[in-house]
């Protein structure tokens, strides 16, 4: 699993592509089994980076499955396309009004950021459908083309169109977006009934707003990628881990937002059920990258939701339930003006990265803290092979200014920057668990991405958790996900009404589940397959309640599979808020569905048991520091070199290409079948 030689010819390969905020990982499948490339990020054009690992790796032509970030930094950044909105009359302000949450409950003082639409640009129209999507008031046709001639001579470069109740009823809106194409046959066109064809005016609303911010820049992205990649079949992956062709990427890119993270965590999911023999594994996935920290708990599933935010944006699809923190290695530690350390969620990026990386990087960073602690080693990064040599004598100067402002040394200095990204990868850890009811002792946690395996130990000890799984490629596992991931498309469409009603007469709901998953395989259709597999879930809620929580749905629904999905209702609400009452009649509030099919099913390779001495696989010592007392030289071992059944205790570090794993005092390594690296207390 090291950088490749050049492909020989034959059947195309399959690559998975991770762009994060520092580098941009690959992971190899052909015929040799797995092989692994880093490349640093360009951030002007990520596709610079894609080709540059292609050929790095000797790979003209292959099955490419991606990871994006154009559209969550074009959000993040606001650098989308000039959009306008066009809503019912009396409803313009809705993107301002929001849900009037405050995002810091005792901050007397706050400032709303700007919507993503201009105030100039949020437009009315004559028109009313009622609750039940009945026609209360036509739509004034000669208002709509009156708005295409003045969109018509304007720079607006994108359009999102969100009419009251539009989700009971498209009408109004297909009408609305034909009138329009008319005017401005260049103009892209979201509309919120096939964006998201659900209840909940604002977060309707803002989701279509942002399809249409990020759709210029996402359709140019993809349309320059594939001209470079003429030859090859390229899948992108939505935020929900499943993959989809560029075409439907283009269209609603609003999919794509978090679609790295989920990655991760469909690769992470997949090691361990291989690594545990268990098709339902409990696990707390850790992604540390150069930028951020993701989280997910996975329950023996992989954790989805409906309701994420990207920024301060709400964003109703479903994503994979991810949390993440401003905690990387690419963090920038600061003193601030009342003396206190604070870590993040500043970065250094790519450019010019931690001050280690010799790019200019003048701040320190977590990176920079770990290289100072000795739990990095200059000479092993990235396997000693690629064009990033580690500058100790910088890390060491940036840690040392640090140092200076706080009264401590350079090591003392990096240890409270260590320790302070840990405490806030910590607390997103228990958001994830404690928060909502799961014991995290009874999961194992595995860390990946670049810097993940360098901190699990110190946040395993804090949570209490026993056993760590760092998997043999843990610095490209996102990259890895993308491999596994099926090929999948979500529907939804809200069906507001009581549970009693769809279990006397399971009709209507038959019939909204007849068109989603005709839909799904049409789609799927178009990614030449030809027999999808569906699966269905449900939105419930107590009558009166103003959220739901998403239970399974068995197929084919029946009065039978409606009331065991009640029962199951009953159990998760339990579990998540320590209560249920199931007296209280139950509403069903939005049907769900998904058609996939299996991405590619890669085992990783298993190997013969070599004993439990792991000296041979040792390539050195290392000073390692764990407190501010001069530690003795720990062992280093070369991860390529450690053998299945091989045991070793901590302090010990062990290298390999993508990624540097620390064992602390107190913790003990084992190598199982797989060459995945155990950590147990």
């Amino acid at each position: 699993m090291t950088p490749a030689d050049p492909l020989p010819t034959g059947p195309l390969p399959l690559v998975g592509v991770d762009v994060g905020g520092t580098f941009t990982d690959f992971v190899l499948l052909d015929g040799d089994g797995l092989r692994v490339h880093k490349a640093p990020t360009t951030p002007d054009d990520q596709s610079r980076a894609i080709l540059d690992g292609l050929a790095a790796l000797g790979v003209t032509q292959a099955e490419i499955v991606h990871g994006m970030t154009v559209a969550t930094n074009a959000l993040l950044e606001r650098r989308g396309a000039r959009t306008a909105l066009i809503t019912t009359a009396g409803f313009a302000d809705v993107l301002v009004i929001g849900r009037q949450n405050r995002p810091h409950l005792y901050r007397l003082s706050q400032t709303r950021p700007a919507p993503l639409v201009a105030d100039a640009w949020r437009l009315e129209v004559p028109e009313r459908l009622d609750a039940n999507g009945d026609v209360l008031e036509a739509l004034d046709e000669a208002a709509v083309a009156a708005l295409g001639e003045k969109l018509a001579a304007s720079d607006i470069e994108s359009l999102a169109l969100a009419l009251l109740f539009a989700f009971r009823n498209p009408v109004h809106e297909e009408r609305a977006a034909a009138i329009l194409a008319a005017a401005c046959p260049d103009l892209p066109i979201s509309l919120s009934s096939a964006i998201l064809p659900e209840y909940r005016e604002v977060e309707r609303t803002a989701t279509t707003v942002i399809n249409a911010y990020v759709q210029p820049l996402v359709g140019r992205y993809l349309a320059r990628l594939a001209r470079a990649l003429a030859g090859s079949r390229v899948r992108i992956l939505q935020s929900n881990g499943g993959a989809i062709g560029l075409d439907q990427a283009a269209a609603q890119p609003v999919r794509l937002v978090l679609s790295g993270p989920a990655g991760g965590v469909v690769g992470a999911f997949a090691v361990a059920r291989q690594a545990l023999d268990d098709a339902a594994p409990p696990i707390i996935t850790l992604d540390m990258g150069g930028t951020s920290t993701d989280v997910a708990l996975c329950p023996g599933a992989i954790p989805a939701s409906a309701e994420s935010a990207i920024g301060d944006l709400p964003l109703r699809l479903p994503v994979i339930d991810i949390h993440t923190v401003g905690a990387g290695g690419g963090s920038i530690a600061a003193v601030d003006a009342g003396g206190g350390l604070r870590v993040g969620p500043a970065s250094a990026g790519a450019l010019p990265g931690p001050a280690c990386y010799g790019r200019g990087g003048t701040e320190p960073t977590v990176t920079d803290a770990n290289l100072v602690l000795g739990r990095l080693d200059p000479q092993g990064f990235l396997g000693g092979r690629g064009d990033l040599q580690l500058d100790v004598a910088a890390a060491r100067a940036v840690m040392a200014r640090l140092g200076d402002r706080l009264g401590l040394s350079p090591e003392a200095a990096a240890l409270g920057v260590v320790r302070i990204a840990n405490a806030t990868m910590e607390r997103a850890l228990r958001r994830v668990s404690v928060e909502r009811g799961y014991d995290p002792r009874r999961f194992c946690l595995l860390p990946f991405g670049g810097a993940g395996p360098l901190h699990a130990c110190d946040l395993a000890a804090a949570l209490e958790i026993r056993r760590i799984l760092a998997p043999p490629i843990p610095g490209v596992l996102s990259a890895y996900g993308m491999l596994v991931a099926d090929v999948a498309y979500d529907l939804a469409q809200t069906v507001l009404g009581p549970a009693t009603d769809y279990q006397t007469d399971p009709a209507p709901l038959q019939a909204v589940y007849a068109d989603l998953a005709g839909r799904a395989a049409a789609v799927l259709a178009q990614e030449s397959i030809a027999a999808p597999q569906i699966a269905a879930s449900l939105d419930l809620r107590y009558r009166g309640q103003s959220y739901e929580l998403a239970v399974p749905l068995a197929l084919p629904i029946t009065p039978d599979a409606l009331a065991v999905a009640v029962t199951t209702f009953h159990q998760v609400h339990a579990q998540r808020y320590g209560y249920a009452m199931a007296g209280e009649p139950v509403e069903v509030v939005t049907l769900r569905v998904r058609g996939h099919a299996p991405g590619a099913q890669p085992a990783l390779p298993t190997y013969p048991p070599a004993g439990a001495d792991a000296r041979a696989a040792q390539v050195g010592e290392h000073a390692i520091w764990f407190s501010p007392d001069a530690p003795p030289a720990a062992p280093v071992y070369a991860r390529d070199r450690l053998a299945a059944g091989n045991r070793f205790a901590g302090p010990a570090l062990v290298l390999q290409y993508d990624a540097t794993v620390v064992v602390a005092p107190g913790w003990q390594g084992r190598v199982d079948r797989f060459h995945n690296l155990w950590l147990e207390r």
